[in-house]
């Protein structure tokens, strides 16, 4: 069974674009996502520096476009349907990734949902100084804890012995100066303090645009990092990427998902490398493989012909195990 995954914010790189635009097709679609959001992806993703494309307004919509402007050369024909694949998943912003390659949005309503998500979320960040951290390795019960301890939000339980802390400039001061046992914290380049109460007003920005946007049935297995469950629903799966802006990404459950339903390959989209990092540490067994450049693709179609399975086979597996649940 083959999982295909998106990563997050913080992925990019600067120029990680520049190959896949050599690719026939790729440049155009760029430039037409780009004139859907009236953002220049297509520059963002191979010339501009690493200050410019940190920046939440802009990085949300080119990991997402980058996402989407892979998918034609890695499946070809089955793109739009995803055949051979068996699940999609996404890490905070990389699920609205998954969910276009799952056909809940087309791909114009998904960059301009992901375009209102960073402004929102940029403008949410700039109403206070918050921020986030890593925090790599000690007990997992301990590290809850001590977050709890100093008011902050465990908002990114990622597995593989790593947790991500968010909240206030100064709570994360004091996480640093007393963390848990055994454990490192690594501040992270972000504008704030992402899936936590901090982002609420983000949220009612994002209800208003989801009530204008049409949604479909995921044409494959849709995990939601809300709870590493599958969502069969089109709407239900955009109002959990609403709620998500607001409340912790669990893709320790996600990947608990995936290795229960017996994935066996694992591809991630560009800007690839971050979420099969994780996958190398907590899925003991699964081929992985990180979509970086065109190079990639011959490497990742074997995949693709190794693991393919019968989607609705395995959907129906997930659905009998959670109502048992």
């Amino acid at each position: 069974m083959l999982a295909i995954v998106c990563p997050g914010q913080g992925s990019q790189s600067p120029g990680f674009l520049t190959p896949w635009l050599e690719v026939d097709g790729v440049r155009d679609q760029l430039v037409r996502l780009s004139d859907e959001t009236g953002i220049d992806l297509v520059a963002h993703g191979t010339t501009s520096d690493a200050e410019t494309i940190k920046d939440t307004a802009i990085a949300q919509p080119l990991i997402v476009g980058a996402g989407l402007i892979s998918l034609p050369p890695l499946l070809g024909d089955a793109a739009t349907t995803l055949d051979g694949v068996g699940l999609v998943a996404g890490h905070s912003v990389g699920e609205i990734t998954a969910s276009a390659a799952a056909g809940v949005l087309d791909a114009g309503d998904a960059v301009v949902f992901v375009r209102e998500r960073g402004r929102a979320m940029a403008t949410a960040s700039a109403a206070a100084p918050t921020g986030m951290a890593a925090v790599l390795g000690g007990d997992p019960d301990d590290v809850l804890a001590t977050l709890e301890r100093h008011g902050l939000t465990p908002a990114n339980v990622n597995g593989a012995g790593q947790t991500v802390a968010a909240g206030t400039l100064e709570q994360l001061e004091a996480l640093t100066a007393d963390p848990p046992t055994k454990a490192r914290v690594i501040p992270l380049q972000v504008a704030g303090a992402f899936h936590t109460h901090h982002m609420a007003p983000a949220v009612s920005v994002l209800e208003e645009l989801a009530g204008t946007l049409q949604t479909q049935a995921p044409s494959v297995t849709l995990l939601s990092n809300a709870d590493g469950q599958a969502v069969s629903d089109g709407r239900e799966a955009l109002d959990r990427l609403v709620r998500q802006v607001s409340n912790p990404v669990r893709w320790d459950l996600c990947m608990e998902t995936m290795l229960g339903l017996g994935v066996t390959g694992v591809i991630e989209l560009p800007p690839a490398g971050t979420l099969v990092g994780l996958a190398k540490r907590a899925m003991k067994g699964v081929e992985t493989l990180a979509l970086k450049t065109p190079d990639d693709l011959e490497a990742a179609q074997r995949m693709i012909s190794a693991h393919a399975g019968t989607p609705a086979t395995h959907a129906a597996t997930l659905s009998t195990r959670v109502d048992d649940e």
